[in-house]
């Protein structure tokens, strides 16, 4: 059987955004968010989140 994960949801994915802005190490975010390193850094490479969907829509434009 595979492993079962659960995927982030929009508060932790907030929360991994304003930790990278102040450089907070990857180690941290995972052990705050009980989540696996792995996680962490495929948010960070894949899905870049940012809380301004005016600047998003401007850069469609």
């Amino acid at each position: 059987m595979g492993a079962v994960y659960k995927q982030l949801n929009i508060t932790e994915r907030r929360r991994i955004e304003r930790w990278r802005h102040a450089k907070v190490p990857v180690d941290e975010m995972a052990r705050v968010l009980n989540r696996c390193r792995s996680t962490i850094f495929r948010e960070l490479k894949r899905n870049h989140f940012s809380s301004r969907p005016t600047e998003i829509a401007q850069h469609f434009c």
